[in-house]
């Protein structure tokens, strides 16, 4: 029978959800989903100096937006947990002693100090392995004397350590270019080159899935690995997500590009699902389809490793716009309006048809962040360029659409049912009535009422918008 797939996703609570992790959380939910498997969430909480509180709300709140749900982690046990590295630190400490037990770790002595003194200029310097052969009675006394320490682990200092990932292949480093890196630090709290590991294989992860940066660093986890006498996981490395600046220069992404968190983008209004469609094809492209709109039960179908690229992926603001824009055009009418509704509530004043207008711009926004920006003229009376007026293909220029406007407000203020269809016919008949074009008409009150070249309707939507007094003062403001 075949092994079931479990894979994990292990944040560390530090601040908000970077694009990077949220691709790492996704792949590795899919990976094990595609294979009817299991998908664990760990907080990886060791590292106490760079904890933010309340992040870890953020990585649950992330998750649970994004649709990736979890099968075991915290508050959802599957008999593996705690699922909180803090909690589980008598487990770490029992771990790294069977390592000195066996000889593959040591405890280090060396101050603080010490350590800084085997840097160059630059700050650049590796442990010189010091305490690695200390005589058992010395690091017994020194133990019994309370003396400050850490537990290294002892690297082979000659051979190969080689390892195979599923994107790039055989990875492999000298031993002699391995430090002996700590395993428990000086506070007691294990690091994340130890716990992950222990971690890992009590939880039957079988699969490791994360970015590129970890590709030189494997070979430690392996040696580990092997260290216990326990079977190595299989490595999944994500290729370097890259970001474009305004010049078109390509680099690693980050803040510089723009937003590069989950939570920065939901504040500018992506939706979570455009975001979570887009990040899937960033370094993953699926076989035999060129479709590029995908739901969460779709890509668990189609994802599968061969689909991952080892090219760099570059995160493209503009692309991911478009997707968005293309999710808010699918998005049922009332949940559309439930988001777009509100917005207009707060910047236009009362009497505005705040429907009408959301659903005039629902074709024109790419996010709901854009929306005070496009509702600006109805928001507010902005100031009136006499100039656009002027218009070649309807023969208007100011003075004739003076006249025409103070022609049909007389009529406009009789109209007892203000919609779109009624002043449509009102103002049609009063051009065929007048010996005007209907089309000149039309762009002399879009003009006046909306004072913009550009609109997100035409005349008389914007005019069952904007309510009969708010019209009839924009088209008196005009005339004067």
């Amino acid at each position: 029978m075949a092994e079931t797939i479990t894979t994990r996703f292990a944040p560390s609570p530090t601040g908000h959800m970077h694009i990077g992790n949220l691709r790492t959380a996704l792949y590795s939910y899919l990976l094990a989903k595609a294979q009817g498997g299991k998908f664990i969430l760990r907080i990886e909480d060791t590292d106490r100096e760079r904890l933010v509180e309340g992040a870890q709300e953020v990585i649950l709140d992330t998750l649970r937006m994004t649709g990736i749900t979890y099968d075991e982690g915290p508050g959802k046990d599957g008999g593996h947990g705690p699922y909180i590295q803090s909690e589980r630190l008598p487990l770490y400490h029992d771990y790294a002693q069977q390592l000195i037990q066996s000889g593959h770790a040591y405890y280090c002595f060396c101050t603080p100090e010490r350590l800084e003194s085997l840097k160059d200029e630059k700050g650049i310097g590796g442990y010189d392995g010091h305490c690695r052969n200390l005589p058992p009675e010395e690091v017994a006394e020194k133990l019994a004397s309370g003396m400050p320490h850490v537990i290294r682990q002892k690297m082979p200092q000659t051979g190969v350590t080689s390892y195979t990932d599923h994107v790039y292949g055989e990875v492999s480093i000298d031993n002699a270019e391995l430090r002996d890196q700590i395993l428990i630090k000086a506070d007691g709290y294990p690091t994340y080159n130890f716990c992950h590991v222990v971690d890992d294989h009590l939880m039957g992860v079988t699969h490791v899935v994360r970015g590129n940066e970890y590709l030189t660093s494997t070979p430690k986890y392996c040696l580990l690995y092997d260290a216990f006498g326990w079977e190595r996981p299989a490595y999944v490395h994500l290729p370097l997500l890259m970001g474009k600046d305004a010049d078109g220069n390509v680099s690693k992404l980050s803040k510089r590009h723009g937003a590069v968190s989950f939570q920065d983008l939901v504040r500018q209004g992506y939706l979570p699902e455009a975001i979570v469609n887009y990040i899937a094809l960033l370094g993953w492209s699926p076989k035999d389809t060129t479709e590029e709109f995908f739901t969460m039960d779709e890509l668990k179908k189609l994802f599968s490793m061969d689909g991952l690229s080892k090219s760099p992926a570059v995160f493209d603001y503009e692309k991911l716009k478009w997707f968005n824009g293309e999710y808010i055009k699918k998005m049922p009418v009332d949940a559309y309006r439930e988001r777009a509704v509100p917005i207009l509530e707060e910047i236009c004043p009362p009497g505005t048809d705040r429907e009408k207008l959301a659903e005039l711009l629902r074709t024109r926004i790419a996010t709901f962040g854009e929306i005070p920006e496009r509702a600006a003229f109805a928001a507010e009376r902005i100031p009136l360029d006499e100039s656009l007026f002027t218009n070649k293909k309807n023969k208007t220029t100011p003075e004739l659409c003076r006249e025409m406007i103070a022609g049909c407000l007389p009529l406009l203020e009789g109209v007892e049912q203000w919609d779109n269809d009624t002043l449509f016919v009102v103002l049609k008949q009063f051009a065929a009535d007048n010996g005007y074009k209907a089309g000149a008409v039309m762009w002399a009150v879009r003009i006046a009422v909306a004072r913009l070249a550009v609109t997100p309707g035409g005349a008389t939507e914007l005019m069952e918008v904007f309510g009969k007094a708010e019209t009839l003062e924009r088209l008196q403001e005009a005339v004067k």
